[in-house]
């Protein structure tokens, strides 16, 4: 999952984007509005974090262009105006929910965490494909009922493969998703994690087929 975050405060935004990467966010960063419809022109992003007291185009005003432009990102407020004008402003120009600072991070991720299954049409907190169970809640995979110990990058590919059973996701998809602008992550980087991920589920039922010039799909049929 890819997100973009635009909040000027420093000490927010440097938090904001260690807290999401340590959550198995590929997080972008920008300080100002103005930049922001190029951003998400030219990249996919699943959700959109976007303070409102902004430097040059205020939140407000980017949110307003990015739904003019037919944006459909969700979006999700971070502002310091907790007045009740400012949240149905907010909400009016297309915000998906809305947050007051100070927040606790735990509440932030879990607010961050229910904009995107709703983004993907996920009603559900969990997935389930064969005998593998991802809690989207939770971050955790069980395999028949048992929790396996995987890394944030490992787990994030898994769920993209999982949220897509039997159809494939290419290489460059998980990039995209994964790779924030000040990342090294390449294609090389993903066969590696594909390869662990094997390794993990070596004889559990499920199985990462390669669709060679393609990527990757879960199976959990031919691997019975």
């Amino acid at each position: 999952m890819r997100v973009l975050v635009i909040e000027d405060d420093t000490t927010l935004g440097h938090a904001l984007q260690e807290f999401l990467g340590s959550q198995g966010y590929a997080v972008d960063w920008l300080q100002t509005g103005d930049r922001a419809e190029g951003a998400v022109a030219g990249q996919s992003y699943d959700l959109l974090l976007l303070d409102l007291n902004l430097p040059g185009l205020s939140g407000l005003q980017v949110l307003q262009r990015l739904r003019a432009a037919g944006s459909q990102i969700p979006v999700l407020i971070l502002t310091a105006r907790d007045g009740l004008e400012d949240r149905v402003a907010g909400l009016d120009a297309g915000a998906d929910d809305y947050v007051t600072k100070p927040f606790e991070l735990a509440e932030l991720a879990a607010r961050v965490r229910a904009l995107a299954r709703r983004h993907a049409g996920q009603a559900q907190t969990t997935l389930e494909c064969g005998p593998l169970t991802f809690d989207t809640v939770g971050r955790q995979i069980r395999v028949d009922g048992k929790r396996i110990s995987l890394s944030v990058r490992e787990l994030s590919v898994l769920e993209m493969l999982m949220a897509r059973p039997g159809r494939v996701v290419t290489k460059q998809q998980i990039v995209n998703s994964l790779s924030a602008w000040d990342a090294d992550f390449s294609e090389n980087a993903v066969e590696v994690y594909v390869y662990r991920l094997r390794k993990r589920l070596d004889g559990t039922g499920a199985s990462i087929q390669t669709v060679r010039g393609f990527g990757y799909l879960l199976d959990v049929e031919s691997a019975q």
